[in-house]
């Protein structure tokens, strides 16, 4: 497989029609209650009804309060449907708003037309019933997928809304737009950095993990370059503004990710597939219909009393339940399992997925520096006396490695020893007195400067390390390293037996990289990749053939997120990864990414099964309506229940998913 990034070994995209642009949960909701309300009487005044349950209600102008109801329901009730429709026709993606659109602006008008004279009964209680049906499956279909994308405004909400502006040696605080180039802010220690910029004055670490992948926090200086949205360590700096606007880095990464979304393809889900074909089914079966019966020597009012009926009927109130009692259920149950849909197509697919691309910085590891080794070289020291020493020098540092060291103290439940001389050693380490002892903390290279000899392989590259030095003499070391998560391993297994490729996509560097990838036994790695790099790794691999999932925590994995196939976000990551996701793991177990593709598979599958007992109906019905059996002719009722059947039938079996997904 060949890339233009370097792997490490151990076309256009089709617009789809949203159908639910435009609307809330709350739209929906209100129409199906007020759909319900008028469609009562409508039912009650049916001459079909009556028929069947044996009783008579008529009174003068019946039909008129019928057309009333009804007119009400098909021009504000069926509206949303009417409006999807011209959008999809508009957008060349024909869908279920289509064939609802086609059955109940048919039913309408004919019925319109019969209370006027014009021969044939009436098809108002269908009307009515189809609506709130229709209405009621998709009010569950958006109730249970989280709302649109905010990806571009989490993006934005990076950025302080205030930054401290030096204006001649005077500190004033001032809007995010009144920052121009070249204007000089003070950023004080926990800040965020207002705009990108090159540090003047001052020196800090620097945490930028959220935006480039970086585990370890770096250490920037005068003439270094900072970036707008990262965080400031303990120091105080000075940074004149470099870029701001569409030159800087986070509106690169926004760019990024709104071109990624924009072109994303999204496939139509599998209702609105069957819809369209139905559609298609409807149109020609009606005009085949009308066309015979007149062929066939009957009149214009006969053909179209039964090319209304096969239109009505193509459109069976099962469809519109069938998918979205299966997404409700599915879309709760794995919820309560810790898995949250946004993007139902993306959960329907992921049965497809063929390769995983894991972010490693708060995806595959914990996101934080944590102490990974204690060793001492001297049999003076027990490795419990070497952290002892290494935290009461530590505890009056803010150095995130410091932070590191202190925090396992604590959970080692280490006592603290009285410090004396304390002394920050700039660029090397720290320093003081402990029980008469010159002790200090100090980076392999200060050491091996100050001349001495550091035992072999003590300095493992893949992970930082600090020097206890006692009297000048190497008493022991200190490993941190960005923690892999203990299910990690597990993830990688479980995805690996089911035949889906693993790989990491890292702003890391290649020796951090390469450490992880071999612990976990990784397909391959792409390491020291910016934004715009991660989202080329997955183009590529969708290029290559694979259907891919990317999962990720980070600002500079967003891009990524938007491009591929499935875009699965870590629930503790940033809010910009989560609104840029498909699937949120709320309990930021990379295992959970095995489960969901397992509970995908089961979710298309019970949809395929409502799918193919809706469509029984269809087969059996609209032949018969359309006059195959003539001169026996599909009654009304007859129709009704089978109809009836069929979506009692899909409603048991979507229920049946809840036993399933565990």
């Amino acid at each position: 497989m060949e890339m233009n990034h370097e792997m490490h070994n151990s076309g256009a995209a089709e617009h789809v029609h949203d159908k639910h642009a435009g609307h809330h949960t709350g739209d929906f909701k209100k129409k199906f209650i007020i759909s319900l309300f008028l469609t009562v009487p409508l039912v009650i005044l049916s001459s079909t009804i009556q028929g069947i349950f044996g009783y008579q209600l008529n009174f003068p102008g019946t039909e008129y309060v019928q057309l009333l109801l009804a007119t009400a329901l098909y021009f504000y009730c069926g509206l949303p449907f009417l409006k999807g429709a011209i959008a999809e026709i508009r957008d060349r993606a024909v869908g279920m708003m289509t064939l609802i659109s086609v059955a109940i602006t048919v039913a309408y008008f004919y019925s319109a037309a019969t209370v006027f004279g014009f021969p044939g009964m009436d098809f108002f209680w269908e009307l009515g019933t189809l609506i709130s049906i229709m209405l009621l499956g998709h009010w569950l279909e958006m109730r249970s997928i989280m709302g649109a994308s905010k990806a571009l405004e989490a993006l934005a909400e990076l950025l302080p809304k205030k930054a401290t502006k030096l204006v001649d040696g005077q500190q004033v605080e001032v809007a995010m737009n009144d920052i121009h180039p070249n204007d000089l802010l003070l950023v004080r220690a926990n800040e965020k950095i207002p705009t990108d910029g090159v540090i003047t004055e001052g020196n800090t670490h620097i945490d930028e993990s959220m935006l480039t992948g970086e585990s370890r926090p770096v250490k920037r200086g005068i003439g270094e370059r900072v970036i707008g949205g990262s965080i400031n360590g303990s120091g105080t700096v000075t940074v004149q503004v470099s870029g701001v606007g569409s030159d800087s880095y986070l509106q690169t990464v926004i760019d990024i990710v709104q071109k990624a979304q924009s072109a994303k393809s999204r496939t139509q889900n599998l209702a609105d597939r069957a819809a369209k074909w139905l559609t298609y089914i409807s149109l020609a079966t009606g005009l085949i219909t009308l066309i015979a019966w007149l062929a066939l020597g009957q009149d214009l009012a006969f053909a179209i009393m039964m090319m209304v009926g096969v239109m009505v009927i193509a459109c069976p109130h099962a469809l519109g339940l069938a998918i979205p009692l299966v997404a409700s259920n599915s879309i709760s149950r794995v919820a309560a399992n810790g898995v949250l849909i946004r993007n139902r197509t993306a959960f329907e697919n992921s049965g497809k997925i063929s390769a995983v691309v894991f972010d490693k910085t708060g995806t595959l590891t914990i996101g934080n520096f944590t102490v990974v080794n204690v060793q001492s070289f001297s049999d003076k020291y027990s490795n419990e006396q070497i952290i002892q020493y290494a935290v009461a020098l530590e505890q009056f540092s803010e150095h995130p490695i410091a932070t590191a060291i202190v925090a396992y103290g604590k959970q080692q439940a280490i006592s603290l020893l009285p410090v004396t001389n304390f002394a920050a050693l700039t660029a090397k380490g720290v320093q003081g007195t402990i029980d008469s002892y010159t002790v200090a903390l100090l980076s392999p290279q200060a050491a091996t400067a100050a001349g001495l000899k550091l035992p072999a392989g003590s300095a493992t590259t893949a992970r930082t390390t600090i020097l206890l030095i006692v009297e000048q003499q190497l008493a022991g070391q200190i490993e941190l390293a960005d923690e892999i998560r203990p299910e990690s391993k597990a993830a990688v297994t479980e995805l690996q037996k089911q035949g889906i490729k693993v790989y990491m996509a890292t702003g890391d560097n290649d020796t951090v990289a390469k450490s992880v990838s071999d612990e976990l036994g990784l397909d391959g790695y792409f390491a020291e990749l910016q934004p715009q790099q991660k989202l080329d790794v997955v183009h590529q691999l969708m290029q290559c053939g694979e259907y891919v999932a990317m999962v990720g925590d980070g600002v500079n994995d967003a891009p990524a997120l938007a491009e591929a196939s499935v875009g699965v976000a870590i629930g503790s990551g940033t809010e910009v990864a989560n609104e840029a996701a498909d699937i949120i793991l709320i309990n930021n177990n990379p295992q959970d990414v095995a489960k969901m593709i397992q509970w995908g598979k089961l979710t298309k599958r019970k949809m395929m099964q409502n799918l193919a007992w809706a469509t029984v109906y269809n087969v059996v019905a609209i032949p018969i309506a359309a006059g195959i059996l003539y001169p026996f002719i599909l009654p009304p009722a007859v129709g009704a229940a089978i109809m009836s059947l069929s979506t009692i039938i899909v409603a048991i079996n979507a229920q049946l998913l809840l036993r399933q997904i565990k």
